[in-house]
């Protein structure tokens, strides 16, 4: 059954692959495509808060997907952080120590963007390269239903809170969204 979130048009992701990243459709060709929907949006509203406001959604409906490099010697450890919108990463607590750096940060945009393949503003968890940690806050996993980019900004993905853990290299995590204010 299609979930009703405010008033995206959701349809089955694997219909219209033209609104995903093809690494994004090519993850959801494996056990969560079934549970999938996307929705097409105007790309100028791939920010959560414009999204939130023009589609009347709860923005706690919404999860953001961060993308964190650890450093410890002169190896790189990237890793995905899947927090409600509402929230922060905690990423030089619970991140930095899941991952075994002696630092952490925000990924470069750039670099971002280059090793997923996918559009800044529409990162995902679907689709992130297999050998990275996707750590997911654990409010995010019991979600009914979370909305995430696609890969691409002009559109969305939605998915149960419950598949996201089912990801290569998923692990769930107390207190990684941390309250924003």
């Amino acid at each position: 059954m299609t979930p009703q979130l405010g008033s995206l048009g959701l349809q089955p992701a694997r219909e219209r692959p033209e609104l995903l990243a093809p690494p994004v459709f090519a993850a959801l060709l494996g056990p969560i495509s079934d549970q999938a929907f996307v929705a097409e949006i105007d790309p100028e509203l791939a920010d959560t808060a414009a999204l939130t406001a023009a589609h009347g959604l709860d923005p706690d409906d919404s999860a953001n997907c961060v993308i964190v490099l650890g450093k410890r010697g002169g190896d790189l450890r990237p890793a995905a952080c899947v927090i409600l919108s509402s929230t922060r990463a905690d990423v030089n607590g619970i991140v930095r120590k899941h991952i075994g750096a002696r630092k952490a940060s925000f990924a470069p945009q750039e670099w971002a963007v280059g090793e997923t393949a996918m559009e800044y503003g529409g990162i995902t968890p679907v689709g992130l390269p297999t050998d990275w940690p996707i750590l997911i806050d654990r409010a995010v996993a019991e979600h009914k239903w979370v909305i995430v980019g696609s890969g691409l900004r002009r559109s969305k993905l939605v998915l149960p809170g419950a598949a996201l853990p089912l990801l290569p290299g998923a692990v769930v995590l107390d207190g990684l969204g941390q309250t924003v204010g």
